[in-house]
């Protein structure tokens, strides 16, 4: 049963940083742009539980910076579908 939630986590923890990768680009029309996931670009060059840092001139978005980008991303998604239920609810 553990392992059954750490995976579940796991497969959450890379859609949130997948979504919060594509919102960060798209956002900022290419000028950040997310860490390179499979390498310690973050640890190399951020500080200890940075959200971003800067290298070479262009803001770079760490894991758990692009985490919380994916999050927010859909918890206003699930606020505008809600106001969109309830204004038509009716």
């Amino acid at each position: 049963m553990d392992a059954l939630v750490f995976a579940f986590g796991l497969v959450l923890d890379a859609i949130l940083m997948f979504t919060g990768r594509a919102v960060v680009f798209g956002l900022s029309s290419g000028r950040w742009r997310g860490v390179n996931l499979a390498g310690d670009e973050a640890r190399i060059y951020g500080r200890a539980g940075a959200l971003s840092f800067v290298r070479d001139g262009q803001r770079v978005v760490t894991g758990l910076g692009l985490s919380a980008v994916g999050g927010l991303f859909y918890f206003f998604l699930l606020l505008v579908v809600a106001w969109v239920g309830i204004l038509f609810s009716g």
